[in-house]
């Protein structure tokens, strides 16, 4: 039987919970009762209450003669809230998003833009819009938020206040935070995840790390339901969404050793209950105590290593056997290991890979060290996994590894929270963040496929290992360095992958030595961030600027010299060249023209006009493009002076005398 393993926090919120409540207490006063709108999105709590003669209204209009009409939990707009208060009403909205009402309700009242980071038709979302005025934004994602940054400019100067639906995801809420911070200057950011809602996924994203199948109980359209799945699918394929115990199937849960059920806020405790009673039955046990027991336990008691554990323990001599291949297919592999009943691996005990192809792995004829795992004499079949017998090999070889300090080699196969996973030898071992780079600011994202060399740090109980990559890279950079050293030379051109990026510039590894490009470094251009030129992964050509043995600092340059502008305009531009300048900026004396990017010049006020004209707005505005004429360039080996004149161009006979102005560029 397999373990189950149920998430402290699944089932109702006190949100959704109070909301209930109301409801219940209303219909138990003898009051009649309408909802607008489902109370909660959960089919059977909202059938049961219908049951007891809760009825759903779709608007504030569809209130019936003498109905008490609820609010339900996610909340609703001013408009509307205003209309259903002129009759009778009980407002059951979530304390949490009564308080991003009240947030943004302020901030619109300041003239603040509103940024909301949810889904747009969800009655949460559309609730907290409906109260932030005339300036307000929905976003899904960091994609449709920089996509409505590019559409208005101007946010760099506007007041913004962010908030975010209640269940929105976490990880992708810092990462519009981050990206908000970046471009908004009077920005408020407002964290308003409900905490249960943080607590409930951080669970779930735990849980799935260490279970073979996740069950994810609660309503097909509820949102934080749907995050729960979206969260577990990421580590754990097997992941499942049920409503009621009518949706489990015994496919869902054949074969795992270790089944994890989480529940959204929405999910009444009931329904958890059948879905663990439904899969005690498929697993042919009836001892409903052990259910109720399981509702309670905490999900970490036992882990995924410590069930794995458990059963290679009671392993005997006659469980261990090697298969002959006989046949294959996508799905599974027929093999002869010697007995009457004909032995079957499915693809999931093949390997650790979720996305291992059978057909490629392995040919007919292969001979394959395999565990029993079950026998089945009726049907005359053996169940076997390879992916254990592996596990126990690969157990061993860690042991020894860290006892020795040996260096093992193993890929990296998942990127969560608290690091990395690496796959060695079939086995799991777990990498901190901390020890899973050589520089602790460095990004994982690029990590998950990659071969890495580490070493084991610790073995804990449940056969969990724990691993640093980072020991390994220091190791190695330690030598780099000296060889680096040896040979390079200031002026010298490199090839470098960029690691991190900072506000003052980017890391880039040399091939185990680390440089860094200040970020008035990286282009000719004023940039706010290095993310504006380079990103973490890119490949890119530097030149060593100074280089400090003793301290081990090397620093770099990455834009080029014939990219510079003043290059530019100094071997394509002289006195008396004519061009399409665009006017950038006006003074009393004259308007300031971009000649490239990077080099203006100044039309001085007596230059644009063949007449006197008292200030450059007269005749020019801001954004115009015009031709002029260089009619003077000054350099003092520091600052270059261009100027420019309109009037130049003009008919002789019609141009003054007036000479021009420099301006530094």
């Amino acid at each position: 039987m397999a373990s189950v393993t149920v998430a402290k926090s699944a089932g109702f919120c006190f949100g959704v919970g109070r909301a209930v409540k109301l409801v219940q207490d209303l219909v138990a006063d003898g009051a009649k009762v309408c909802t607008l709108g489902p109370i909660i999105h959960n089919p059977q709590m909202v059938k049961k209450l219908s049951k007891q003669g809760v009825r759903i209204a779709s608007d504030p209009s569809d209130r019936r003669e003498g109905e008490t009409m609820v609010i339900r939990s996610h909340g609703v707009s001013r408009a509307v809230y205003d209309e259903v208060t002129r009759g009778a009403f009980a407002d059951a909205t979530c304390p949490y998003v009564s308080n991003i009402h009240r947030i943004v309700e302020e901030a619109a009242c300041a003239g603040h833009t509103i940024l909301i980071a949810g889904d747009k038709n969800h009655p949460e979302v559309q609730g907290i819009a409906g109260r932030a005025g005339e300036s307000c934004f929905v976003y899904a994602d960091e994609e449709e938020l920089l996509e409505i940054v590019r559409n208005n400019p101007d946010f760099g100067q506007k007041w913004i206040t962010a908030v975010c639906q209640t269940t929105y995801n976490s990880s992708k809420w810092k990462k519009c935070q981050k990206t908000l911070k970046k471009v908004c200057t009077n920005l408020k950011i407002f964290d308003t995840i409900c905490k249960a809602t943080s607590t409930r996924q951080q669970e779930a994203e735990e849980l799935s790390v260490s279970c073979d199948v996740i069950l994810v109980i609660g309503g097909k359209h509820s949102s934080n339901t749907a995050k729960l799945r979206d969260v577990c699918f990421t580590h754990c394929p097997r992941t499942y969404l049920l409503e009621s115990a009518d949706d489990l199937t015994p496919d869902m849960i054949e074969g795992a050793d270790n089944i994890g059920v989480t529940a959204g806020a929405s999910t009444p405790s009931e329904i958890i209950k059948e879905v663990l009673l439904a899969m005690s039955e498929i697993q042919n046990t009836t001892e409903n105590v052990e259910v109720e027991e399981t509702v309670e336990k905490s999900f970490d008691e036992m882990t995924f290593e410590e069930a794995l554990e458990a059963s290679l323990n009671s392993l005997n001599t006659d469980q261990k056997v090697k298969g002959t291949v006989l046949a294959v297919n996508s799905t599974e592999i027929q093999v002869d290991i010697g007995r009457k009943q004909t032995g079957f691996i499915p693809y999931r005990e093949y390997s650790n890979d979720a996305n291992v192809d059978l057909t490629k792995e392995v040919k007919v004829g292969d001979v394959l060290d395999l565990i029993v795992m079950r026998t089945n004499d009726q049907e005359g079949t053996i169940t076997l996994s390879k992916r254990r017998f592996d596990a126990i090999a690969g157990w061993d070889k860690i042991v020894e590894a860290k006892e020795s300090g040996a260096i093992l080699n193993g890929t990296v196969t998942e990127i969560n929270k608290g690091g990395v996973v690496v796959n060695c030898e079939g086995v799991r071992v777990f990498v901190p963040a901390s020890q899973a780079t050589a520089v602790r600011m460095d990004s994982l994202d690029f990590m998950k496929g990659t071969d890495v060399r580490f070493r084991i740090l610790e073995i804990n109980r449940g056969r969990r290992a724990v691993g640093s990559i980072r020991s390994v890279l220091r190791d190695e950079r330690k030598e780099n360095e000296a060889k680096f050293f040896e040979t390079a030379e200031v002026g010298q051109v490199m090839t470098g992958t960029v690691v991190a990026l900072t506000a003052y510039g980017a890391f880039v590894d040399l091939g185990g030595v680390r440089g860094m490009v200040h970020i008035s470094e990286l282009s000719w251009k004023r940039i706010k961030h290095p993310s504006e030129v380079v990103n973490v992964g890119d490949t890119i050509e530097v030149f060593i600027k100074a280089i400090d043995a003793e301290k081990g600092r090397v620093s770099l340059g990455y834009r080029k010299p014939e990219d510079n502008p003043s290059t530019i305009f100094a071997n394509n531009y002289s006195v008396g060249s004519v061009v399409d300048v665009t006017i950038v900026s006006m003074t009393d004396y004259g308007a300031f023209a971009r000649i490239l990017d990077g080099v203006e010049g100044l039309i001085h006020v007596s230059q644009i006009a063949d007449h006197r004209i008292e200030k450059p707005q007269d005749v020019l505005k801001v954004g115009d493009t015009v031709q002029a004429k260089i009619i003077d360039i000054v350099n003092d080996g520091k600052k270059t002076r261009i100027s420019l004149s309109m009037k130049a161009l003009l008919e002789p006979s019609e141009a003054s005398d007036d000479e021009g102005e420099t301006v530094e560029e």
